[in-house]
């Protein structure tokens, strides 16, 4: 195995590293990586991570990132979706007499600044504390498109780790129709399960469409996928109809 990589790094003249006394995995992951065009794509257009072209395509396709509008980034580290939003919601050949957009994302992880988002870094989305900075920082308003690239650190239990991604997933929902404006989106990464049926179903009462999406940039060996719902209802029309 290890000549067979070897050979392959060859073809790659500013490969910096070393495969010797690396695990199987990580050999593998770095040929990957290596071989990647979006991740040369993503230093050649300045986005933190290959992860942005995924975002980019959902975007260019179901326009749910305009001029103006609010979004909220859960799970954004290292900010490579923040990064596709902010382009965005503050793209220059509009009116500019009309305000610009506005981004927030959070991660348990750190974040290194980005001109004109708000992060929280070190801050876990599923706490109190977390929904209170959110809150505080929208001070009243409504988002326009919520989003989570949020995913749990894998156990290798299967069963577990699709358990711990949905329960994820829900929270972002529940959080997404205290904040939502109406007519807003929600684009949420989760595992390929027997869940993910339920999950499209019930957000299908929420909003005025809900499908799968995976993009292109979504790795082909990957269970990843990402639930799009747009056109929130409203949650007081959601009560009234309940």
């Amino acid at each position: 195995m290890q000549k067979q990589i070897l050979l392959i790094l060859r073809n790659y003249s500013k490969i910096p590293y070393t495969l010797k006394g690396r695990k199987k995995a990580s050999q593998e992951w770095l040929v990957r990586q290596f071989k990647d065009p979006y991740v040369e794509k993503a230093k050649k257009e300045n986005f933190r991570c290959r992860s942005s072209f995924k975002l980019l395509e959902i975007n260019e396709k179901h326009k749910i990132l305009t001029y103006g509008c609010t979004v909220l980034d859960i799970g954004c580290a290292p900010g490579s979706w923040s990064q596709v939003c902010i382009r965005a919601v503050n793209s220059d050949g509009f009116d500019k007499t009309k305000p610009k957009g506005i981004v927030i994302g959070l991660d348990r992880l750190p974040i290194y600044p980005l001109e004109g988002v708000t992060f929280f870094g070190n801050t876990d989305f599923t706490t109190n504390e977390a929904k209170m900075k959110i809150l505080k920082t929208l001070n009243g308003a409504k988002v326009n498109c919520v989003l989570s690239d949020m995913a749990p650190n894998a156990t290798g239990i299967r069963s577990l780790d699709q358990e711990q991604i949905m329960n994820l997933a829900h929270e972002v929902f529940n959080f997404a129709k205290e904040v939502s404006a109406e007519k807003a989106s929600l684009l949420v990464k989760v595992w390929d399960n027997g869940e993910v049926g339920k999950f499209v179903n019930m957000l299908r009462e929420h909003y005025e469409t809900c499908k799968h999406v995976k993009p292109n940039a979504s790795r082909s060996d990957s269970a990843e996928l990402f639930i799009l719902a747009k056109g929130f209802k409203g949650l007081q029309k959601i009560k009234h109809h309940m």
